[in-house]
């Protein structure tokens, strides 16, 4: 596991975490509730081993990303605009549908 990266990335006024390993077409991992990044690693490895990168955000408030001011609002449109922002940021345009 020491090959899996960590880095954060501003989105939408938060810092937000996340593990990301291999280069290729783009897997992203989400986890479930309340887990974080650390469910998928196993996963990641595998995957990026097949030639793929894997990239595994922590949602706001969980693990290593940043908590909102007002937690109890977020929604889950929160979380998938957060997705969908840090992915643009990393570049990202398309994710691999496994």
């Amino acid at each position: 596991m020491e090959k899996i990266q960590h880095n954060y990335v501003n989105v939408r006024g938060l810092k937000l975490h996340f593990a990301e390993i291999g280069t290729g077409p783009v897997v992203v991992f989400l986890h479930g509730f309340p887990e974080i990044w650390y469910s998928w690693r196993h996963q990641m490895i595998a995957v990026a081993e097949a030639g793929f990168r894997a990239i595994a955000p922590d949602y706001r408030g969980y693990g290593l990303s940043e908590l909102p001011k007002e937690p109890e609002k977020t929604t889950f449109k929160d979380l998938v605009d957060d997705l969908l922002d840090m992915l643009d940021s990393l570049g990202i345009h398309r994710v691999k549908n496994p």
